[in-house]
């Protein structure tokens, strides 16, 4: 088993790039722990801020090659968690061209950078489910030999990431794993519907919001906490084998109206909702229900953090922010 030093997390001022820092400096406070964010990310001091002195953020932008071999000739990072990509699935409709070069190109400059320096770090390239698209029948749940079907410019990107990943450690030799982690509940991405749908129960609670606006309430989903997503993540780099791929989800499974209900019943008043047509796909993933066998069985795995403490977690962080949110728009100017 190897043992970690020097961990690099791209992306890291993101949601999931800075939920795995608190992860690794919580569990792992050994590892000396980097990142790299763009200069201008907009997260960056947010999401970062409880842990900011016990990491080290360099500027870098992943489709800028020279920058991305400057970063890791000076860090020389032992373990890469490969997380920076423009994630938002109903926004890539919008921005084809954007998503694809950037998520492509960034995660294309990173792993030739790491083979024309010499250097042999693990890396975890996380990927998605999105590139299952709809299975067949036959293929519920999801195994990791499921065929692939793209339906949206995001899972164009992700499984090109993917299979950069599966490429570069076939044709060069480069110690790669990848993930496809399913659905987590995630506090810190509002363009999530979990996170959208507590945010705007919070709001009405605080009376900024008349009715809850949502989209498509029939899809089914796998959801697993964030605390053991990131979990999940440090055991793939830890554990998992070079050039493979695994599934990772949570065992809930429950269609995204299904977890509509759980909040409203948790909420301390009404929640009116519609449907709002602008939060609507063109092209909808509606059935991610996966098999995640091979990842536990290598692993040892298993989620730890149930449903229900979950989404009050969820609800509760949201709360916080919709009573701050309150606050600033009754400060005087």
């Amino acid at each position: 088993m190897p043992n970690f030093k020097r961990a690099l997390i791209t992306g890291i001022s993101g949601s999931g790039g800075s939920l795995l820092a608190d992860y690794i400096v919580n569990n792992h406070p050994e590892v000396e722990l980097h990142g790299i964010s763009r200069w201008h990310s907009t997260t960056h001091n947010k999401n970062l801020e409880e842990i900011r002195d016990k990491i080290k953020v360099h500027e870098c932008d992943l489709t800028d090659f020279g920058s991305v071999l400057t970063i890791l000739k000076r860090i020389s990072p032992d373990v890469i968690f490969h997380l920076a990509a423009f994630a938002n699935v109903r926004a890539s409709f919008e921005t084809p061209l954007s998503v694809l070069h950037n998520n492509i190109m960034g995660t294309a400059n990173l792993l030739e950078a790491i083979r024309l320096l010499g250097i042999n770090p693990r890396v975890m390239v996380a990927s998605t489910p999105e590139v299952y698209g709809q299975p067949k029948e036959k293929h519920i749940p999801i195994t990791e030999e499921c065929p692939l079907d793209i339906v949206n410019p995001y899972a164009v990107s992700k499984v090109t990431q993917d299979l950069l990943g599966e490429a570069w450690s076939k044709s060069f030799g480069l110690d790669i794993v990848r993930t496809r982690m399913f659905t987590y509940i995630n506090p810190r991405r509002e363009d999530l519907f979990a996170t959208s749908f507590a945010m705007q129960v919070a709001r009405i609670e605080e009376g900024m919001q008349k009715e809850l606006l949502h989209g498509n309430l029939n899809s089914t989903r796998a959801m697993i906490d964030a605390r053991d997503a990131m979990h999940a993540y440090w055991l793939a780099a830890e554990k998992g084998r070079a050039g493979e791929v695994y599934n990772i989800a949570g065992t809930k499974i429950i269609t995204v109206g299904e977890f509509l209900d759980v909040l409203k019943k948790m909420a301390k008043c009404e929640i009116p909702s519609r449907e709002d047509p602008k939060l609507f796909r063109p092209v909808d993933v509606t059935m991610q229900i996966p098999c995640v066998d091979k990842f536990k069985k290598e692993t040892g795995w298993e989620p730890k953090i149930n449903f229900e403490e979950s989404v009050r977690d969820l609800l509760e962080h949201c709360r916080k922010e919709a009573a701050k949110e309150k606050l600033r728009k009754h400060e005087p100017k």
